[in-house]
C-alpha cells in the first residue's frame, strides 16, 4: 500500500493541455447562465449565502481535515481529499439542485461566488490544511508547491472562463441560451472525457489501486453532504436552501482538482485516484439524493409547502 505514495501518473503535455481546455469549456458553459444579478441576489439574501459559502470554504476543508486524522489515509490520499475540499462547487450542481427541488437560484448564486472565491480559497486552503498535517506538508515540501503559481493557474483556468461566459451572456443573450442546454448537460460527458483521458495510460494502475479508496470517498462525500445541510439547518434555512447547500458542498470540481494534481504534483497516484473516483462518485450519489428528495416531495406535498414557508 506504501507504494502509492511513490506512483507517479503518465501524463503528457499535450494530454495536460486538453485537460485544461476541457475544464475551461467546462467553466465556460457554467458561465453564459450566469448574470451580475446572481452576485447582487448573494447581497440582497446574505444568510443563505453565508451559510453556503462557509459550508464550501471553511465547514468542508476543517471536516476534512478531522476525518484524516481519525481515519490516518496514505499520505498522498490524504492530499488528495484536502484538494478535493479546497475546490469549489461541481459543474452539475444547479442541475441536481432543480432535480431536487431545491433552490436554484440560491445554487446559480453559490456556484458564481464560489467560483470567484475559489481563486484565492482554492490555494489558500490546500497549502492551510496541508501544511498543518505532518505527513502531507512533507508532500508539499518535496514537490516544493508554489502558492502564487498555483494561484495563477486556478486564476487562469476559473476566471477566464467565467468572465468570457458572463459577457457572451450580456451581449449575446440569444446565443447564450442556445448553447446552454448543450453546454449544461454536455458537462457530465466532457468530465467523464477529462477522466478517461487522465487515467486511459494509467488504466491498470488505477484498476490496482481503486479499491484503497472506494469507501474513503463514499464516507468524505458523505460527510460534505450532511454538513452542507446541516450548516444550512443550523442557520435556520428552508427546506429547499438545505438541499441547494447541501448539494453545492457535495458536489466539488474534481476536476480541477485533477488538472492541479497534473500540474504541481507530477501525477501523484493517490492523489489523482481520490479526485477521479470523487468526480465519478459525487454524480452518483448527488443524483441519488435528488431523486431522493424529488421522489419524496411527489409522495408528500405537504413538504414542498413546508420548504416554500
Amino acid at each position: 500500500m506504501e507504494a502509492i505514495d511513490q506512483v507517479r501518473l503518465n501524463f503528457s503535455e499535450a494530454n495536460l493541455f486538453y485537460l485544461n481546455l476541457s475544464l475551461g469549456f467546462i467553466m465556460f458553459g457554467v458561465a453564459i447562465n450566469l448574470r451580475v444579478e446572481d452576485f447582487i441576489r448573494v447581497i440582497k439574501n446574505p444568510k443563505s449565502a453565508i451559510a453556503g459559502i462557509l459550508s464550501q470554504f471553511l465547514i468542508l476543508p476543517a471536516l476534512t481535515y478531522l476525518l484524516i486524522l481519525v481515519i490516518e489515509p496514505r499520505p498522498s490520499f490524504a492530499l488528495g481529499m484536502m484538494l478535493v475540499a479546497a475546490c469549489p462547487g461541481g459543474n452539475i450542481s444547479n442541475f441536481m439542485t432543480a432535480m431536487a427541488r431545491g433552490n436554484t437560484a440560491l445554487s446559480v448564486s453559490l456556484t458564481a461566488v464560489s467560483s470567484t472565491l475559489a481563486i484565492f480559497m482554492t490555494p489558500i486552503n490546500l497549502t492551510f490544511w496541508a501544511g498543518v498535517y505532518a505527513p502531507t506538508a512533507e508532500i508539499l515540501t518535496e514537490v516544493s508547491l508554489d502558492f502564487w503559481q498555483l494561484l495563477k493557474t486556478i486564476t487562469t483556468l476559473l476566471l477566464i472562463p467565467i468572465v468570457a461566459g458572463m459577457l457572451l451572456r450580456k451581449w449575446k443573450p440569444a446565443l447564450a441560451d442556445k448553447l446552454h442546454p448543450f453546454m449544461h448537460y454536455g458537462s457530465i460527458a466532457i468530465f467523464a472525457a477529462i477522466v478517461i483521458m487522465a487515467f486511459s495510460a494509467n488504466f491498470d494502475l488505477f484498476l490496482q489501486y481503486i479499491h484503497l479508496v472506494i469507501f474513503l470517498v463514499l464516507l468524505h462525500n458523505a460527510t460534505a453532504l450532511t454538513a452542507g445541510y446541516q450548516i444550512a439547518k443550523l442557520f435556520g434555512l428552508d427546506q429547499q436552501d438545505r438541499r441547494s447547500i447541501a448539494v453545492e458542498t457535495g458536489i466539488q470540481n474534481s476536476g480541477l482538482g485533477l488538472i492541479l494534481i497534473f500540474s504541481f504534483f507530477q501525477g501523484l497516484g493517490g492523489m489523482a485516484i481520490v479526485a477521479a473516483w470523487w468526480g465519478i462518485w459525487h454524480i452518483l450519489s448527488g443524483l441519488s439524493l435528488a431523486y431522493f428528495w424529488n421522489r419524496n416531495a411527489q409522495l408528500s406535498p405537504s413538504a414542498v409547502v413546508d420548504s416554500n414557508g
